[in-house]
């Protein structure tokens, strides 16, 4: 329970668990609408039912709900506008509805700031692991060294299998535990491949080459797409933040020769025009980097 995390929630997660119980009926049908939640739940860790998820989620939007009305109709009302009594439930309903599609997406969006924190960090590792393989280190030390270094997520995972190894599970068995409810593909691909050549009594080193040169490759073809992705996005910079503004400014400048705008108003359509294309180089910036592929690294 102390692992679960709700974005946009004030209330403590115990007092939310308690008010929660009411909505578990409305849960468990909303439930049918997020199919994919269970298996997000699970690879992120979260020790919870999908439905009571959702109760938590519901609960929380509720009170964000009732709060954020109390506050907008407040606000609205201090200006002394009409209507203000339907005006400020209405805007808190959709903002409210969005925090809760937010809050049942989270579980999502850190699984996939998971994936690619592993993901960065894979390859590298498993260098490393071949290294040292070549050195004649025992598996067992391979696994506490590079749980130790800052190989970030990647790091993590290796110390909970150092764990359970201590704990008396077998090396097999402890890296299979690792893999089974992992998010990221090609670390699954890379620990069961690792696994199935352990159990076969084949030579770690040479499983471990095929298995880099598949990520090396793998990442090779990343790269390609993700540059064959970068010229329309390149294009859609020029056209967005450099030409369109550029005659933007011109007509503006001819513009104002005719219109009355004054000081005041010419510098506000420039700071808007600023403000406009300030906001598109963010756009452009987070773009780049939800394209950039994982296995790249930092």
């Amino acid at each position: 329970m102390q692992n679960i995390r709700i974005p946009f929630t004030f209330i403590p997660l115990k007092q939310l668990f308690k008010f929660s119980n009411i909505l578990k009926g409305v849960s468990e049908k909303l439930k049918l609408f997020f199919p994919f939640l269970k298996l997000t739940l699970e690879q992120v860790e979260y020790n919870i039912e999908p439905r009571d998820y959702i109760a938590l989620c519901l609960t929380s939007s509720l009170f964000f709900f009732i709060f954020f009305s109390l506050f907008l109709f407040l606000i609205l009302n201090s200006f002394e506008l009409k209507n203000t009594l339907l005006i400020a439930p209405f805007i808190s309903l959709i903002i409210s509805l969005f925090v809760f599609i937010q809050q049942i997406l989270y579980p999502k969006f850190y699984l996939n700031s998971r994936i690619k924190k592993i993901e960065q960090n894979l390859l590298p590792s498993l260098r490393a692991t071949l290294i040292q393989l070549n050195s004649g280190i025992p598996l067992f030390n391979i696994l506490v060294s590079i749980s130790n270094e800052n190989y970030g997520a990647v790091s993590d995972e290796f110390k909970r299998a150092v764990k359970k190894i201590n704990a008396g599970y077998p090396e097999i068995d402890a890296l299979e535990e690792i893999a089974k409810n992992n998010p990221s593909l090609f670390f699954r691909r890379a620990i069961w491949q690792l696994v199935n050549g352990m159990k076969a009594g084949s030579d770690i080193k040479n499983t471990l080459e095929n298995v880099i040169d598949s990520l090396s490759k793998e990442q090779s073809i990343q790269i390609e797409n993700y540059g064959s992705k970068l010229n329309p996005l390149a294009m859609f910079y020029m056209l967005v933040v450099i030409i369109i503004p550029s005659l933007a400014t011109t007509l503006l400048v001819v513009m104002t020769s005719f219109l009355p705008l004054g000081k005041t108003g010419l510098n506000l359509l420039f700071f808007g025009l600023y403000a406009l294309v300030l906001f598109f180089q963010i756009i452009f910036l987070g773009m780049i980097r939800t394209r950039r592929p994982n296995l790249i690294g930092n």
